[in-house]
């Protein structure tokens, strides 16, 4: 593996996926080791216009447009960020490949192989190399939601949504071996799935 790698950080809304990246950062930082990050929907200055459109909470974009405005931010990002300093830098990404398969397929019901070829032909062989997935528990997602400010669309959805996507983003790490598990309220409990040696352990990603 490269000493530039790629780590991206998933969960569903108020999992703590970017407090851990946050961390991540101040302790590269800290190390002085050369990094760059960027979040999805957003990054470039365009994908950072498209990430406006879609999480408007006025939006009445359908499912199909968010996907396809999200791969046109990806597309940007993968261009001009990630292929840039791919083995140069770390690369930390706040959202990525996982985010559109939970979201858009488990979620909201589109094309899981649609997802897949447009997401093949964006990257061609860059894959992460490690993935922190953020569990949490419904009462404290949805307590840390009620105190969020500024609300966007996707932090409107009912439950049995955010449900359906943690679940989502579940089946994909029990098929992928570099998604390491963060038990983001030290409450949420995984059933009839072996993922017992890919437990991050809280306060593994201190301040150092």
């Amino acid at each position: 593996m490269s000493k530039y790698p790629i780590l991206v950080f998933e969960g569903i809304e108020a999992s703590g996926k970017s407090t851990s990246l946050k961390k991540t950062i101040k302790y590269l930082k800290t190390k002085k080791i050369k990094y760059v990050s960027f979040r999805e929907p957003g990054g470039t200055n365009l994908s950072e216009k498209l990430r406006s459109l879609m999480l408007n909470k006025k939006s009445a974009l359908s499912n199909k447009t968010d996907l396809f405005l999200l791969m046109a931010s990806r597309s940007e990002n993968v261009d001009k960020i990630l292929k840039k300093n791919y083995k140069k830098k770390v690369i930390l990404i706040d959202r990525f490949i996982d985010s559109t398969l939970a979201y858009q397929h488990y979620g909201m019901k589109l094309d899981k192989d649609l997802i897949l070829k447009m997401n093949n032909f964006l990257l061609g062989n860059i894959r992460p190399n490690f993935t922190f997935l953020s569990i949490v528990n419904k009462n404290n997602m949805l307590n840390r939601l009620k105190l969020r400010k500024n609300k966007n669309k996707y932090d409107n959805f009912d439950y049995n949504f955010y449900n359906k996507v943690q679940k989502g983003f579940l089946k994909i790490a029990n098929k992928n071996k570099s998604v390491l598990l963060l038990n983001a309220d030290f409450l949420f409990k995984i059933k009839d799935l072996n993922f017992s040696d890919r437990f991050v352990p809280p306060g593994s990603l201190k301040d150092k």
